[in-house]
């Protein structure tokens, strides 16, 4: 046996202490999406039990529009921060951080001023959801822009905190909404407890947001944020157009149907969401620390991701259906027969955030970009088609293919950065 010597604990200690601190990193991102998403399913099953199918669609379409709204939000000011300031000293943390809140800030105002102008023209039971959309979008955004920020510090456990301040705000605002009896009430209940955390989120950071440094944020950030801006919004108006074109075509109970499976999956997608938050950060230390280890490091988050995602569905096929009725009401019945092929789906988008994590620490955002557009147009177009040819349960399949091959297009760009990053490796890993 070979004798342990001074030198070789040396070397070991430190890699311990790396990998407690990645543990910790990724536990607390786990944690915080876990508050996040518990608080969105406990939502989304109390809406679908207080207000039904039909009214249920219309929450989940001001739903899918706040979604797209998000990923304007964070390609332009969070997305950045966490590429370009995860691991950084404090002080140029701190500079960063009040410029990517006061952007985030600014997106909501002006969209939310949008949603105003548009809720009138709606009319009907859609129209005052998106007047209360709104109103609540700038909350809203700045709420989900501290998260990333502490992130991006490494400080997971101010995130989660942020989500549990909202998760708490949530319990009274629902109770009177439910009282209302209106979507529009559950709309404005939901974004005005998001306000409420984003305030504690000041107090969390000692910074305030900084509307006037969002051109100037802008402006530094233009190589990354414009690319992740058309990223993100492919990704989610994807979503948005096949929610609406669903709803178009088969009606908006199918809607409701297909958001209902989705909260079957939510357990599953708050780990997830909740490893995303941490995995472009830690994928850039990889890159400068270790870069010949990015790829393994892709590859293992995505497929682990994949693998808990075909088990979870599993899981759900064994559901009693009194269990899920419970959970769901009427729903339960239009939602169930989704399970399998939102699974794949979900299995597949796994998979693929592997991949992308690669990307984004290379800082990639052509092939990124790339990669997105391709897999939002195969989304829309297996979506509809799919709804076309069989309604709900065949807009499902459509988007579980769409997904699967999105995912194939991820990992070739990703092996092709690998490629032209051993023949020219960036100067700040060679220094690392």
């Amino acid at each position: 046996m070979t004798p342990v010597t001074a030198q070789d604990e040396k070397a070991t200690a430190p890699a311990g202490s790396a990998r407690r601190a990645l543990a910790g990193r990724l536990s607390w991102g786990l944690a915080d999406q876990a508050a996040s998403s518990i608080s969105n399913f406990v939502v989304g099953a109390y809406v679908a039990r207080s207000l039904g199918v039909t009214a249920f669609g219309v929450f989940s379409l001001a739903w899918v529009t706040y979604g797209v709204v998000l990923n304007v939000s964070r390609g332009l000011a969070t997305d950045p921060l966490v590429v370009r300031f995860s691991g950084v000293p404090d002080a140029s943390w701190r500079g960063a951080v009040v410029r990517s809140t006061g952007t985030a800030l600014c997106v909501g105002a002006a969209i939310g001023t949008a949603c105003l102008v548009a809720g009138p023209a709606l009319g009907g039971r859609v129209g005052p959801a998106f007047l209360c959309l709104g109103v609540t979008l700038p909350g809203l955004l700045l709420q989900d822009a501290w998260r990333f920020s502490f992130f991006a510090a490494g400080a997971g456990r101010k995130a989660f905190v942020n989500d549990l301040v909202w998760g708490v705000a949530l319990v009274p605002a629902m109770v009177l909404a439910a009282r209302a009896g209106s979507v529009a009430a559950f709309v404005l209940a939901w974004g005005a407890s998001a306000a409420v955390a984003a305030a504690y989120g000041c107090l969390q950071s000692g910074l305030r947001p900084r509307v006037t440094g969002a051109r100037g944020w802008l402006r530094e950030q233009r190589d990354l944020g414009y690319r992740y801006l058309v990223e993100n919004v492919s990704l989610s108006g994807a979503s948005q157009l096949r929610a609406y074109g669903l709803g178009a075509i088969v009606g908006v109970g199918a809607v409701g149907a297909v958001r209902g499976a989705e909260l079957l999956m939510g357990p599953f997608l708050a780990v997830l969401m909740g490893l995303s938050l941490v995995t472009v950060p830690e994928a850039a230390r990889v890159l400068r620390q270790a870069p010949h280890r990015v790829g393994s490091f892709c590859l293992l988050l995505g497929g682990g991701q994949a693998a808990a995602a075909l088990l979870w569905g599993g899981a759900l096929l064994l559901l009693p259906h009194r269990l899920g009725e419970l959970v769901l009401g009427d729903v339960w019945h239009s939602a169930s027969q989704l399970i399998v092929p939102i699974t794949l789906g979900v299995a597949g988008a796994g998979l693929g955030t592997g991949a992308a994590a690669g990307l984004r620490a290379f800082g990639a955002a052509r092939r990124s970009l790339r990669c997105q557009l391709f897999a939002s147009v195969c989304y829309v177009g297996g979506g509809l088609g799919g709804a076309a040819a069989a309604g709900a349960v065949g807009s499902a399949w459509g988007v579980a293919a769409a997904t699967v091959s999105g995912s194939a297009v991820w990992w070739l760009h990703l092996r092709s950065a690998l490629r032209e990053h051993r023949r020219n490796p960036i100067p700040e890993v060679r220094t690392a």
